[in-house]
């Protein structure tokens, strides 16, 4: 797939949607420079070409009842791209799991996972994520503390 060419106008207008997703079209085209019209073009023209996925509420975890996040590294019984396919899309199908990944390494797929408390996590690990045949191995790495959780990406400079 090509990579769309993003002007520093562009530039500008994802890195403040990045900071803030709730900005008004009027709010954004004040903070990139442009009046309104283009503004809403061009942020439109960002979504069509899928530069721009959505936009959601990023809530507190602790507040909303989950206060366990767990990396779990799930290495692929059987290496086979039928296996490794199977795996991934029962973990994107597993309740809990906000962020899964195809690594290389020791493991095959770093999945976080997050529940409301370690017996939650010990029950989708025991009833779950062990019964799935294509699973070899699991190692579970409980988050102690959350010093960044995600941030803006790092957008190339403007050209």
């Amino acid at each position: 797939m090509p990579k769309p060419e993003l002007d520093a106008t562009d530039l500008r207008i994802l890195a403040a949607l990045q900071e803030d997703g709730r900005l008004t079209n009027v709010e954004l085209a004040e903070r990139v420079h442009l009046s309104a019209s283009p503004c809403l073009r061009r942020t439109r023209q960002l979504e069509a070409a899928g530069v721009i996925r959505a936009y959601r509420a990023e809530l507190e975890r602790a507040k909303v009842g989950l206060g366990l996040t767990v990396f779990v590294e799930i290495r692929v019984a059987h290496h086979s791209r039928q296996n490794a396919a199977e795996l991934g899309d029962a973990l994107a199908a597993l309740p809990g799991v906000v962020a899964c990944h195809m690594v290389s390494g020791v493991a095959d797929f770093l999945a976080e996972i997050v529940v409301p408390d370690l017996a939650a996590y010990e029950q989708l690990l025991t009833e779950r994520l062990l019964t799935l045949p294509m699973v070899a191995d699991v190692r579970s790495n409980v988050a102690l503390r959350t010093v960044k959780a995600h941030g803006p990406l790092p957008l190339p400079p403007a050209p």
